[in-house]
């Protein structure tokens, strides 16, 4: 999991031979202008979902992970907290290999809290619990095929 400032998240572009696209879309559209709903960047590879999370206490958080994207999770409207949990420490509930979601019944016992002009990253090996929030939050989620790299 990574947590740093939309200015810093160029120095990640060596993670994934992705990211620097992702990057490049950042710097050329106004996300918060965007619409809802998903946008290919490059088809099933790279995309992205503008979102409207609803509101959800830390009680209500299902920790999730997925095992073949990457989320690059980016809050517009407001601050939201993230549950988390490594990997390593869950026991799999169910998997949706359709949307590449795993769920577990482990609560989260770690909370996090990225707000606008933040983003976090979550691999494959970090359990999230998004969209903890009192309100109706606006986000952008980036969807990166998790490949190998060289680093």
């Amino acid at each position: 999991m990574i947590l740093d400032t939309l200015d810093n998240l160029k120095t990640y572009i060596g993670l994934n031979p992705l990211f620097p696209k992702v990057v490049e879309f950042i710097q050329s559209h106004d996300l918060s202008s965007m619409p809802l709903g998903k946008t290919a960047i490059i088809g099933d590879e790279l995309y992205v979902t503008i979102a409207d999370a609803q509101p959800k206490s830390q009680e209500e958080a299902v920790v999730e992970t997925h095992r073949q994207m990457i989320d690059i999770q980016i809050p517009l409207s407001g601050t939201e907290t993230h549950g988390f949990a490594p990997l390593s420490s869950l026991e799999e509930a169910t998997y949706q290999e359709q949307d590449d979601i795993s769920f577990y019944t482990r609560p989260p016992q770690t909370f996090l809290s990225v707000c606008p002009g933040e983003f976090v990253i979550f691999f494959p090996q970090d359990g999230h619990a998004p969209a903890i929030t009192p309100v109706v939050l606006r986000k952008a989620i980036f969807k990166v095929k998790n490949q190998k790299t060289n680093i």
